[in-house]
């Protein structure tokens, strides 16, 4: 993990700058590491069309989940067995992020653009990103993305090629973020999908305030699951990634 220089951009308070709580907080700066690392540190993540400039945003409420109270669906697990999908982290980040970043069924393009995807590799390869891939043979058919500081774990987003799959990798980071005693996991914006996965709100406040223990904890162990390749079926049998004797 990279000491990153200081941002050549410093951020607004999000509640001074948004009293009503529409959420949008500023425009412009970059998407280098040093000012990805201070946005998130402030509680802002940039959102944005290709043909539009650098928008960030602090939404109220904050959508969070808490990894200790997520209950994985019956028929997640039961798929999770019968598949025996193959699990890595941290193997292949840009795979992830590009495949994100592909049109969906209901959309013909996301906001993942060429600028985003280079600045979330650049901040990767510093330390503060994260990825879970999920393996059909030697085919990346899921996953997920987001930035890691301290405990903070700050999720991005995620895709699918075959049932079910990103939802495996959403359950192994809620099991490594229990295991490593992170709090919660940033959603960001609320939806339906996350709401049906156990997610809920905090109110912007109460997340800013929360935000500055998490950012100076101990930083996440990374490392003790990306040199291990993990089974689908094992994870879904034992309910944790590293199993202590």
């Amino acid at each position: 993990m990279q000491q990153l220089p200081a941002s050549d951009y410093i951020f607004p308070d999000p509640i001074q700058a948004d009293p009503e709580g529409h959420g949008f907080i500023c425009v412009g700066a970059d998407l280098s590491p040093a000012t990805l690392f201070q946005a998130y540190t402030h509680g802002l993540f940039p959102w944005f069309n290709a043909d539009e400039p650098i928008c960030w945003w602090s939404p109220e409420p904050r959508c969070i989940i808490q990894p200790h109270t997520y209950q994985p669906s019956k028929s997640l697990v039961r798929n999770m067995k019968k598949h025996d999908y193959k699990i890595t982290i941290n193997h292949a980040f840009e795979a992830v992020i590009r495949s994100c970043s592909m049109p969906r069924s209901y959309a013909d393009e996301t906001w993942i653009s060429e600028d985003i995807i280079q600045g979330y590799c650049d901040l990767f390869a510093t330390g503060y990103g994260y990825s879970v891939e999920i393996w059909q043979q030697e085919q990346l058919v899921g996953g997920l993305y987001g930035v890691s500081i301290g405990k903070g774990c700050f999720g991005e987003s995620m895709f699918s090629l075959e049932t079910d799959v990103s939802k495996m990798a959403f359950y192994t980071l809620m099991l490594l973020a229990q295991e490593q005693q992170v709090p919660w996991v940033d959603c960001q914006l609320v939806n339906d999908h996350l709401l049906s996965l156990g997610a809920g709100t905090l109110s912007r406040p109460a997340y800013l305030k929360s935000l500055q223990d998490v950012i100076i904890a101990p930083a996440i162990d990374w490392k003790s699951y990306q040199d291990r390749v993990f089974s689908s079926k094992t994870i879904a049998v034992n309910a944790q990634l590293i199993v202590h004797g």
